[in-house]
């Protein structure tokens, strides 16, 4: 068969340890015997990180928004460990946190679901999309390691250098540390248009939860947004679709979406994201079965696995032995990513080739070939454990007799 022609680039941002095996694994098996595929290549290794002092992770980024949608792999965000073990000159920031500093925007997870993997929590029986807000906050934030006693300080002055606020955050009597973070309105009401609109698109109720009774400048800020946006905007439309939009303390919301059936959006700021994406993608199966993907303000999109590096496998590989590694994730971030570049081209033959890969791979697991994180979950008899790349081959036999 003839390849299928690209006309714009996708921004192809390559990542770290045994999630770099499996994209390379993809492309080979999976993407470039069907597709002549046009990719602006940006390499985000560390090495490559630490040798262009970050700067590739800023010109990725600004590739994005240039071609309006990119595919990355998982990479490390290095600690003081990793800072020794490749060598760095300092310990970077998250690559995943400057890309989505430098788009704005909202990540969206979902668990990939199938019927033989049944959830850890009984009572779910629909996929629970986390909502994350991808600016500010910790992960853009400025910290201090505090060597003795002394005073913080909080300062603010206006344009004009006028002193608007000033007041002690601490009094310090000993070492210790200091945090210093912040959002901006205007990427607030992204976050939350950016919900409104996808709870509209997948006619699924909307849940949005902070603290509002702690934090009652920062977290009250996001409440009032989302309320004063969606009594304004969206509540007509919201009532005329059939669906809900609630608030509630992110202490109340854990305790109803466990008790849920799921079937909702939950909209969380960047960190609580984080952490609740995660805990849904396991209970619902595993990490390695989550799609992610940012939608920035002005429509641009990056796809990319919401898992690590899986470094453990990684030395594995390295010692020769034989791994497998769920590519699921990273499978379907090249899938959406496709999907939605031959849908802005008008390329309906690339949106359909993305459709029948992600088909092929969840057949392929349904007749009981998966690696074995999911042999250990799946509930079902006769299950056939398979190598990493083993597994991207039988997907790729799956492929074939659908295409």
């Amino acid at each position: 068969m003839s390849k299928i022609q690209m006309r714009t680039p996708l921004v192809e941002m390559d990542g770290d340890e045994m999630t770099r095996i499996i994209w390379k694994m993809i492309k080979d098996h999976l993407l470039t015997p069907y597709i002549d595929l046009k990719t602006e290549y940006y390499d985000l290794g560390l090495p490559s990180r630490d040798e262009t002092d970050d700067q590739i992770t800023v010109q990725a980024a600004e590739a994005v928004k240039k071609y309006g949608v990119g595919v990355k792999c998982a990479t490390i965000t290095p600690n003081a460990q990793r800072v020794t073990e490749y060598n760095l000159k300092k310990m970077y920031k998250s690559p995943n946190g400057t890309i989505r500093a430098i788009l704005d925007g909202t990540v969206f997870r979902t668990p990939i679901t199938l019927p033989c993997l049944k959830p850890s929590v009984r009572s779910w029986v629909k996929p629970i999309t986390i909502a994350r807000h991808a600016y500010g906050d910790i992960y853009k934030c400025t910290e201090y390691r505090v060597p003795g006693p002394g005073t913080a300080e909080i300062l603010f002055k206006d344009a004009d250098g006028k002193e608007l606020f000033h007041e002690t955050v601490f009094e310090f009597k000993c070492p210790g540390v200091l945090m210093g973070t912040y959002n901006k309105d205007d990427s607030i009401q992204s976050f939350a248009r950016a919900c409104f609109n996808y709870a509209l698109a997948t006619k699924q109720d909307l849940w949005f939860s902070a603290k509002d009774t702690i934090s009652k400048k920062y977290d009250h800020t996001f409440k009032d947004i989302f309320q004063e946006i969606y009594d304004a905007e969206y509540k007509a439309k919201f009532e005329q679709a059939g669906i809900t939009y609630f608030y509630t303390l992110i202490d109340d919301a854990v305790a109803r979406v466990i008790r849920s059936e799921g079937g909702f959006i939950w909209a969380c700021k960047n960190y609580d994201g984080d952490v609740m994406s995660d805990m849904v993608a396991t209970a619902f199966g595993s990490l390695a079965m989550m799609t992610s993907v940012l939608v920035s303000p002005d429509g641009n999109y990056e796809y990319e696995a919401a898992h690590g590096t899986v470094t453990r496998h990684y030395y594995k590989h390295l010692e020769g032995e034989s791994t497998s590694t769920n590519s699921m994730a990273t499978l379907f971030a090249w899938t959406g990513a496709l999907k939605k570049r031959g849908e802005m081209d008008n390329i309906p033959e690339l949106v359909a080739f993305g459709e029948k890969l992600e088909q092929a791979s969840l057949k392929c697991i349904e007749d009981g070939f998966m690696t074995k994180d999911l042999a250990l979950l799946a509930d079902m008899e006769n299950k056939t454990v398979l190598s990493t790349e083993g597994f991207i081959l039988k997907v790729k036999e799956y492929l074939d007799a659908a295409l």
